[in-house]
């Protein structure tokens, strides 16, 4: 049963009762995100998430790890490009621990300057690994450059230069700007009564401001092309992405099997035929990478120089096939089976269950019933998918991220005329 919530400071509060459940998975969810910052103060979300376990007016960075500890719980938190999170897993009968951990992590932070610069320290090490690592930065490039010149494209760790620019006081005013009521959502999935939750964060939560509300963000806009990050590689790392639909389209449905049988599993046309079939590269796969209003189908591989040229024309026909010939009969049954059952499967975990509850808020303004996603899997059609890849499989929404030492050629390889 979900339960629903809005505080007067605007702070809606959801829960799950999940009956025979021992544990609760309770969520502190605010919308701000990569997207949300300016150039100058890129990654800032992420520094911030990261100083909020770094001690609080009555409990030091230690103190925080001990206590969750202590009850045998977990406490973590990430950023995202839309959102940030921060939750914790326990038994039932300590969430009131919870929810005093959760606030006073994010009310009662202090911001040291020497813990900051610590921390500023780690997570350049963060941004240093990744741009030493080809198929890690493959992707944070193809995103920069296919959403060009807009925030949604921006790296969500931020730059070692943006990072080391932020101080305490920065933080502070950032925090007190982005983290009012109109942006937080606060999640509690497993053995829970809704009154009670509503009760604690009503107490905890009564003096976060309201917000001014109607935050509205401009639309991003896909780039064509390609980008080559040149690196003294024996492999070539790519990113082949288009523009594909937001979190909320109601043809998410034919998305998300057009995905499944292209390359999110093993037995995915590209990876059978690229790594199964010819042996071309160890690792290849599609994705899907959708916000509120924009989104994006991307295949990533890796594979030498040698077979660059002949991997992106296997993916560009595979894309090309979707897009002409409806797929078989036997390949929807098993896309539709397999993302139902990875749906019905994550609903036994109850901090999946606190995820669901949120990005259902976040993307959709209401909660979405697994009749309702179950039913929208069985209605696609084959033919819905081949309509829906014609519309996306354009040379003018196509975009490639090369990182390596290709050959001259390969690049031409990707057209889908």
């Amino acid at each position: 049963m979900i339960q629903s919530t809005t505080l007067h400071n605007g702070i809606r509060v959801i829960t799950e009762w999940v009956a025979g459940a021992h544990s609760v998975s309770l969520g502190f969810w605010v919308r701000n995100g990569s997207r949300h910052e300016s150039p100058a103060l890129a990654g800032i979300s992420h520094v911030l998430e990261h100083m909020l376990f770094k001690g609080t007016s009555k409990r030091s960075a230690l103190d925080i790890a001990r206590d969750i500890d202590s009850v045998g719980g977990v406490l973590n938190a990430f950023t995202a490009r839309e959102f940030s999170c921060y939750f914790a897993k326990v038994l039932s009968d300590k969430l009131p621990f919870a929810v005093d951990l959760l606030s006073d992590i994010v009310l009662n932070s202090v911001f040291d300057s020497a813990e900051l610069e610590k921390e500023r320290r780690v997570i350049q090490q963060e941004i240093y690994l990744v741009d030493d690592t080809p198929d890690d930065i493959v992707h944070d490039l193809f995103n920069q450059n296919f959403w060009a010149g807009h925030p949604v494209g921006q790296p969500i760790l931020g730059t070692a230069e943006s990072v080391g620019k932020i101080d305490p006081v920065t933080l502070r005013r950032f925090m007190a700007e982005r983290y009012t009521g109109d942006r937080i959502i606060i999640c509690a999935a497993g053995k829970v009564k809704h009154e009670d939750v509503v009760n604690r964060i009503t107490e905890a939560f009564s003096q976060v401001a309201a917000g001014a509300g109607g935050e509205t963000c401009t639309l991003p806009l896909c780039s064509s092309g390609y980008d080559i990050l040149h690196k003294p590689l024996e492999a070539v790392h790519f990113c082949l992405g288009v523009q594909a639909l937001p979190q909320n389209h109601p043809r998410r449905f034919e998305l998300f099997v057009l995905n499944s049988v292209l390359g999110a599993s093993m037995s995915s046309r590209l990876f059978q035929r690229v790594r199964e079939d010819r042996g071309l590269a160890y690792s290849i796969y599609s994705y899907l990478n959708c916000h509120s209003d924009a989104g994006a189908l991307v295949v990533y591989g890796g594979t030498s120089r040698d077979n660059l040229a002949e991997v992106l024309e296997i993916v560009t026909d595979e894309l090309k096939q979707f897009a002409r010939n409806p797929m078989s009969a036997g390949e929807l049954l098993s896309a539709r089976e397999n993302l139902k059952g990875s749906l019905l499967l994550s609903l036994e975990s109850s901090d999946n269950l606190m995820t669901r509850l949120a990005k259902n808020e976040i993307y959709h303004g209401r909660q979405c019933s697994i009749q309702e996603l179950v039913q929208g899997f069985e209605s696609v059609t084959a033919e819905g998918v081949c309509d829906l890849a014609s519309s996306l499989f354009r040379d003018d929404r196509a975009f490639v991220q090369l990182v390596g030492r290709p050959m001259d050629d390969s690049i031409a390889k990707v057209s889908f005329v």
